[in-house]
């Protein structure tokens, strides 16, 4: 074999090899799919632990992987203790960097001109870190409520920040930043009745368009028709605006009631879940105008307040939050393949579902991660827990390298084979 040959040969091999970025909540898309299919099923304070690295302080947000970089959130100085959660101009947001072996290698603060809401009701089931960073690989850029939209270089540096609100609400912030083209989109329905697109460059506002309300849904930024689509999730109705001006491309009848869970798509379909009662539905995307009528392709009375689902070879999968039911439908037509209870005494799951091999993760918030098998038939694999952490899970998995990133209110964790 020539070195030629043989070179391109290598290099063929290393970037099959390599293992890709999770550059957003719920990795590439917002699907929450990996294509990594080796990731651990089984694991235990003492199996298949490989490392934990504790936090400065709590959140719900999920890690992302940019290159050798695992980038999360955080806070501290209040709200920490809820039989004690101090003064509220003591609050401090976090970004950690760490290496892939759990090394902190930086740590920014994020500080807030606007005062957040107190620690109290719903607020302080998740505090004040539930938003995912984005990255597109040279920069970080996060989403801290009334602190507003942060951008920072891998290395620390701090870029630009901008506001996009000072609103608050009891329910706090959830939705994290997308990026589309030279644009980062947040949904600031919260602090500003708002989708906001910055430019990633300067952090300037690019546009802006009012009507968000009652929305703590992540965008969703998918290409159809040879157009790229950012859909929004609210009160009552589902809209579509084009990424680099804004203007509104369509719009259809949603939930009748706030939405938290984000949206997925497949082959041209944007399926959606959420409010108190539980409804799913269905909607073709790429149309104009007000596509109630036309596009709504299956709606019933199954769903989830909190956490998203996911579209695999023709089914979608989620878990309701306050049951440990997960569901399985044909995503077509919306028939119910199956409804399960995890398990009988199974907790709350704020995080959402993650596929990768042919298993979906659930991740409770107290009793551990259920991995189920994908597919129309229901089939509990595997239970695992970590004894020694009885904090909180509310992240969304993550992997990384053939392993599998987790993070609760204390600690994040690696684990795979050591």
């Amino acid at each position: 074999m020539s070195c030629r040959i043989a070179s391109a040969a290598l290099l063929l091999f290393v970037a099959s090899s390599a293992r890709a970025d999770w550059p957003q909540f719920r990795g590439p898309g917002g699907l929450g799919i990996a294509t990594d299919k080796s990731l651990p099923t089984a694991w235990s304070d003492n199996k298949n632990l490989v490392w934990k690295t504790e936090l400065p302080g709590p959140g719900s947000s999920s890690p992302i992987v940019v290159g050798d970089k695992i980038i999360i959130t955080c806070y501290s100085g209040y709200g920490v203790d809820a039989n004690d959660p101090g003064k509220l101009k003591n609050l401090k947001r976090h970004l950690l960097c760490l290496d892939k072996q759990g090394k902190v290698l930086w740590t920014r603060d994020v500080a807030a001109e606007a005062a957040d809401y107190p620690f109290r009701s719903f607020n302080s089931l998740h505090g004040y870190a539930s938003s995912t960073p984005t990255s597109d690989g040279k920069n970080v850029y996060c989403f801290f409520g009334v602190a507003g939209v942060v951008a920072f270089d891998l290395a620390g540096k701090q870029l630009w920040q901008t506001s996009v609100g000072t609103g608050t609400n009891d329910w706090g912030t959830g939705t994290s930043p997308v990026l589309a083209g030279d644009h980062v989109i947040v949904n600031a329905a919260v602090e500003n009745e708002a989708v906001v697109a910055l430019d990633k460059k300067t952090g300037k506002i690019a546009w802006s368009q009012k009507g968000i309300e009652y929305s703590w849904t992540t965008p969703l930024v998918l290409d159809v028709n040879g157009r790229q689509e950012v859909v929004v999730s609210m009160y009552q109705k589902i809209k579509a605006y084009n990424p680099k001006t804004g203007a509104e491309l369509w719009t259809c009848d949603g939930l009748e009631d706030y939405v938290c869970p984000s949206l997925v798509a497949a082959d041209g379909v944007v399926f959606v879940i959420g409010a108190r009662q539980g409804t799913a539905m269905a909607v073709k995307a790429g149309g104009a105008g007000d596509v109630s009528d036309k596009n709504i392709v299956w709606k019933i009375r199954r769903g989830s307040n909190v956490s998203s689902p996911l579209v695999y070879e023709g089914h979608l999968y989620w878990a309701h939050e306050g049951r440990g039911m997960v569901y399985c439908v044909d995503a077509k037509n919306g028939e119910i393949k199956y409804e399960e209870n995890l398990e009988p005494d199974a907790d709350k799951i704020y995080a959402s579902a993650f596929l990768a091999g042919g298993k979906i993760y659930y991740v409770s918030r107290t009793q551990g991660t259920y991995v189920v098998d994908a597919g129309p038939k229901f089939k509990l694999v595997q239970h695992n827990r970590f004894v020694g952490d009885d904090s909180v899970f509310d992240g969304s998995p993550a992997p990384l390298d053939g392993r599998l990133l987790l993070r609760s209110n204390r600690y994040v964790y690696c684990i795979g084979a050591r």
